[in-house]
């Protein structure tokens, strides 16, 4: 338990930050689930409607130090290259 008035504040701003580090990464996942769905419907235009939205979104969390670079990065990169795959697969 915090005993000065400095550490009592400390633990004060590192829940305000936990909050909000958790409600971005929860909004991240969504998005990222969302477009994996779309990926496993095979519904391409949904997809890449859900990845032009969960693209920007993995990279705030990057910014904001939510999730590390490299790991927004190689999500986007996979999630870009299963949609790649899907729109050549799919020539309708």
């Amino acid at each position: 338990m915090a005993n000065t008035a400095s550490a009592k504040k400390a633990a004060r701003k590192i829940a305000r930050r936990t909050a909000t580090n958790k409600n971005r990464r929860s909004r991240v996942r969504t998005f990222v689930r969302k477009v994996e769905e779309a990926l496993l419907a095979g519904d391409k235009d949904a997809a890449a409607v859900a990845f032009k939205a969960a693209e920007p979104e993995l990279m705030r969390a990057a910014s904001k130090g939510v999730v590390h670079r490299n790991t927004a990065a190689r999500k986007v990169s996979r999630l870009a290259s299963r949609l790649k795959t899907l729109s050549a697969s799919a020539p309708a």
